[in-house]
């Protein structure tokens, strides 16, 4: 899932300067499950902001709601925004641009989007995925060195292990962790050749058609 954050309040005030009426919009699927988009942190959000525009001065009027997705455009298609002049978003960056494209209003993030994550319990989640545009998982055992390692290697490990830790000892070393599952999956062979460099061109921008026959871009 994409995990999620919430801003600091400060920066929060300072995007809606001079606003009037703000729509703040939950998102009831990521969001939600990071504990940073629901209903009840839309509720939260609004009055903490209320108190930190109060004690600045300034005088706005929030008005909360909650889609299931930002990032579909049924759900923002349905949404009542009327006399709404800003939209404050606890969606990730993905809802955040649905939204701005959809509606024509000034739209502000709320949230910081961090990562793509598993989850390692109630709460927390342990980055597992970059996003690249160019995935490797199948050669890596499902371990994403573009992630999960600090230096982001695809040939590994570094000279800086020590004991199947990472020279930054705040992680073990995902090559480590790489090479021991795929001995466990009998495949130790799989790297016994050095990976070139992962295609750039695959972060480039692309809008996808999945209702295409296999796909298309």
């Amino acid at each position: 899932m994409v995990v999620v954050t919430a801003k600091q309040l400060d920066e929060i005030v300072h995007m809606l300067a001079g606003r009037r009426r703000v729509l703040l919009l939950g998102c009831n699927t990521c969001a939600a499950v990071a504990l940073a988009g629901g209903d009840r942190e839309v509720e939260t959000m609004i009055q903490a902001l209320q108190l930190a525009i109060s004690r600045r001065g300034m005088t706005v009027e929030f008005v909360g709601g909650v889609l299931q997705r930002q990032c579909e455009p049924e759900y923002v298609e349905a949404m009542d925004a009327e006399d709404i002049d800003a939209i404050l978003s606890l969606g990730c960056g993905a809802g955040v641009a649905m939204l701005a494209a959809q509606t024509g209003i000034p739209v502000y993030p709320a949230l910081d989007t961090l990562f793509i994550g598993a989850a390692q319990g109630l709460g927390s989640w342990r980055a597992e995925c970059s996003a690249c545009g160019s995935c490797v998982l199948g050669e890596t055992a499902g371990i994403c060195p573009v992630t999960r390692c600090a230096k982001g290697i695809l040939n590994g490990p570094c000279g800086g292990v020590n004991d199947g830790e990472c020279e930054l000892g705040d992680r073990p070393c995902a090559w480590v962790e790489i090479h021991e599952r795929l001995e466990s999956q009998g495949r130790g062979a799989s790297f016994a050749h050095e990976n070139p460099p992962k295609d750039d061109s695959a972060g480039e921008m692309y809008q996808w058609d999945l209702s295409a026959k296999g796909g298309s871009r």
